[in-house]
C-alpha cells in the first residue's frame, strides 16, 4: 500500500510503513519537548496531520486510488483500521472463518500503533475522506464522534434488524458508553475496567491478607511490608510513564476516591484544589517509596514484565492483563489473587471503563459488508472460534456477558467474576464525589484531553522521577488546564 501526497511543485509516494513513520516520529517530537513548547508539541503533531489532509494524502491498499476496484459487482472489499493488541493480532488469523460465510467480501486490515491509528482515523473521519470503511476505536471518542455525525447509527441501521447479533448480550455498562442519544454507534470487541493483582505466595509469607475492597492505605501499609529492594522486588507496580492512557489512568481513579476533579462544574481547573494535591502526593511518594525501580519510564507493558517475573508483589491497573499473565506466565497466574480497585478517604472506589471498539464511518461505501464484518468481530461466534483456536484464557473479553457465565471460560478465568462486577459497578456518569460536568473515569470525555492529559502526565512523571515536586508538578498543570478552557472556550 502508499500514499501519494501531492502539492504545488511537488509530488512523492510513501509507502503505508513509512507514513507510520513520519506520524509516530511527530508524536515522538511533541512527547519530548518540555517547559514553554509544552503547546508547540501539540502543533508539531497537528501540523503533520493536517499537511496530510491538505497535501490531498491518498492511501490506497495498491497502485489504485482510495475506492478498490470490483471484479464483480457482488464483491466488495473494505478497509479497516485497527490498533496493535494482542487480541486483534489473534483474531487476524480466524479471518479465513469470516471468508467461509462471506466469500464475497474481502477485508484489507491496516493494523497501526495506537498512537498513529488515532492520529490518522480522527483525520480521517474528520474530513470525511473515507479511506476507512470501518475503524476501531474506543469509548473516549465514539459518543463525541456520533455527536459530530461522523459515525454511522449502528442500532436504527443495522443491529435492529440482525436478532442474531445477540444485542442484548453486550454488558450493559460496556454498551452504554458507546452510545449517543440511547443508539449505539460502535460494538464492543474489548472492555475493561481495573482491579488490584497480588502474588498470594508474597503476602502470606509477610502474614498478610488482601481484603475483596481494599483501601488504599491498606494497599500503601501492604506495600511497605512487601517492598525488598535487596531481592529485586517492589512492594506495589504502578504506571509513572508519560501519556493521557498511562500514568493518568490509575491517577486519575486515585484522584476520583480523593473527592478530587478536573474540573468542577463551572469548567473551572481543580488540580491544584486540596483533594486532588492529597491524591497525587499519595500516587507519587507511594511509587518513590515502594515502587519499581524507574518507575517514572513504565508503563503497563514494563508492570507486566515485573509481576510475570516475580518482581512486584502488588499491581493495580487493567483487567485486561489478567489474561496476558494466564497465556505468558501460567506458574504466576495461579498464584494471583484479585480484589476490587481500591477505595480512597471519600470511601469511594474508582474502577476505569476502557472499551476498544468498532464502528463506521458516515458516508463510506459498502455499508452492509462491513457491518457483516465488525458484527462477526464483536460476536459470539468469533468467542467461540478464538477460544477453540487459542484457548478460553485467551479469548476477547469485556464485551459479552455470555462469555462469563460460560462454563469452559470459568474454569480457566479465575479473574472473570470480578473483572465482569468491575465493569458493572463502573460509574463514567459520575465519577467523582462532587458533580462535575464531564463524563469519564480515568479521562475527560472532551476533545482537548488528549493534549492537556499528556501535558499533565509529563509533569506527574517528572515529579514521580524527582526532578520537580508535586506541588510544582500541579501548578503547571494547572496552568496548561486554564489555558486550555480558555483557548477552547470550555
Amino acid at each position: 500500500m502508499s500514499v501519494c501526497l501531492s502539492a504545488p511543485g511537488m509530488s512523492k509516494t510513501y509507502s503505508r510503513y513509512e507514513l507510520t513513520l513520519v506520524v509516530k516520529e511527530a508524536f515522538v517530537v511533541r512527547k519530548r519537548m518540555s517547559g514553554r513548547s509544552r503547546f508547540l508539541r501539540r502543533g508539531v503533531a497537528l501540523t503533520a496531520i493536517v499537511t496530510m489532509a491538505a497535501t490531498g494524502a491518498v492511501f490506497s491498499s495498491g497502485a489504485t486510488s482510495a475506492q478498490p476496484k470490483q471484479a464483480k459487482a457482488a464483491s466488495v472489499t473494505i478497509r479497516v483500521a485497527v490498533v496493535s493488541t494482542p487480541q486483534v493480532t489473534e483474531v487476524e488469523q480466524l479471518l479465513p472463518d469470516f471468508y467461509k460465510m462471506y466469500p464475497n467480501i474481502k477485508v484489507a486490515i491496516d493494523t497501526l500503533p495506537e498512537d498513529t491509528e488515532r492520529a490518522i482515523i480522527e483525520t480521517d473521519i474528520a474530513t470525511q475522506a473515507n479511506e476507512f470503511n470501518a475503524v476501531m476505536i474506543s469509548n473516549y471518542e465514539t459518543p463525541m464522534w456520533a455527536k459530530n455525525h461522523w459515525l454511522v447509527d449502528l442500532s436504527k441501521n443495522f443491529i435492529a434488524s440482525d436478532p442474531g447479533y445477540h444485542v442484548s448480550d453486550l454488558i450493559k455498562p460496556i454498551a452504554q458508553s458507546l452510545m449517543s442519544g440511547g443508539e449505539l454507534y460502535g460494538v464492543p470487541f474489548t472492555g475493561e475496567s481495573s482491579f488490584v493483582m497480588y502474588n498470594k505466595s508474597m503476602l502470606k509469607a509477610a502474614g498478610l491478607t488482601m481484603p475483596l475492597h481494599p483501601t488504599w492505605t491498606q494497599i500503601a501499609a501492604m506495600a511497605a511490608k512487601l517492598n525488598n529492594p535487596s531481592k529485586g522486588v517492589s512492594g506495589i507496580c504502578l504506571r509513572g510513564e508519560p501519556g493521557w492512557g498511562e500514568n493518568l489512568a490509575p491517577l486519575d481513579t486515585v484522584i476520583n476516591t480523593f473527592g478530587g476533579s478536573w474540573f468542577n462544574m463551572k469548567w473551572v481547573p481543580q488540580l491544584t484544589s486540596p483533594a486532588d494535591e492529597q491524591a497525587v502526593n499519595f500516587y507519587v511518594k507511594l511509587l518513590r517509596t515502594y515502587g519499581e525501580p524507574g518507575a517514572a519510564a513504565d508503563g503497563v507493558n514494563e508492570c507486566l514484565q515485573y509481576y510475570d517475573s516475580n518482581k512486584t508483589a502488588i499491581w493495580y491497573d487493567s483487567t485486561a492483563v489478567a489474561p496476558e499473565i494466564a497465556v505468558d506466565a501460567p506458574s504466576v497466574y495461579a498464584n494471583t489473587g484479585y480484589a476490587f480497585a481500591p477505595t480512597g478517604p471519600s470511601g469511594r472506589a474508582s474502577g476505569w471503563q476502557y472499551v476498544w471498539s468498532f464502528s463506521i464511518a458516515s458516508g463510506t461505501p459498502n455499508q452492509k459488508a462491513t457491518w457483516d464484518f465488525i458484527s462477526w468481530m464483536t460476536s459470539k461466534q468469533l468467542i467461540s472460534e478464538a477460544a477453540q483456536k487459542f484457548g478460553w484464557a485467551a479469548v476477547p473479553g469485556g464485551n459479552r456477558t455470555s462469555t462469563y457465565v460460560n462454563p469452559k471460560y470459568q474454569k480457566v478465568a479465575t479473574y472473570g467474576p470480578i473483572t465482569l462486577a468491575s465493569m458493572e459497578a463502573a460509574r463514567p456518569d459520575d465519577p467523582t464525589v462532587h458533580p462535575v460536568p464531564y463524563t469519564g473515569i480515568q479521562f475527560v470525555a472532551i476533545p482537548e484531553f488528549i493534549n492537556l492529559g499528556n501535558e499533565v502526565s509529563e509533569q506527574i512523571s517528572a515529579a514521580i522521577a524527582g526532578r520537580e515536586s508535586v506541588a510544582t508538578a500541579l501548578s503547571i498543570s494547572q496552568q496548561d488546564a486554564l489555558t486550555s478552557v480558555s483557548e477552547n472556550g470550555l
